[in-house]
């Protein structure tokens, strides 16, 4: 099913106006963590604030919908963003790795893994990774399944 599919039966079964959405897909894994997802165990993500300045791109806000793909670009499920917030990446909260839902939960986990995935990102684009670089953390909620 294509992300418009999903949005257009969403929004007919639910009786939900015609609103923004987004459409992406988890950037590390995404069949994984949309499986998290769609099991309620993965609330919260994740992203590298500067990309947003670099890209020219808004930052998520409370209450829009995203349409979250599979690896392969098929709609899984619909969530709502509930709460947007921007700290240092050595300040994120265990909560919010939890919140995650990946691995053990632990903040630990969630930073050996989050360190990584960023400092990929930054060196693609010729930046370098440090731990007071601001996060965009985003957490959710599951509203739709496909």
């Amino acid at each position: 099913m294509t992300d418009k599919e999903l949005w257009e039966k969403f929004k007919k079964d639910c009786n939900v106006p015609d609103c923004e959405y987004q459409s992406w897909e988890f950037g590390f894994d995404a069949d994984w963590l949309v499986d998290l997802v769609i099991k309620g165990e993965k609330t919260a993500t994740a992203s590298n604030y500067i990309l947003y300045e670099i890209e020219n791109e808004p930052l998520p806000t409370e209450g829009l919908f995203n349409v979250v793909l599979n690896s392969k670009g098929q709609a899984v499920c619909i969530i709502q963003t509930t709460k947007v917030y921007i700290v240092p990446f050595n300040q994120v909260s265990a909560e919010h790795a939890y919140k995650e839902g990946e691995g053990d939960k632990s903040l630990l986990h969630w930073r050996k893994g989050h360190k990584e995935w960023f400092k990929n990102e930054l060196e693609n684009i010729g930046l370098e990774f440090n731990e007071e670089m601001n996060v965009v953390c985003e957490e959710f909620r599951l509203v739709y399944k496909a």
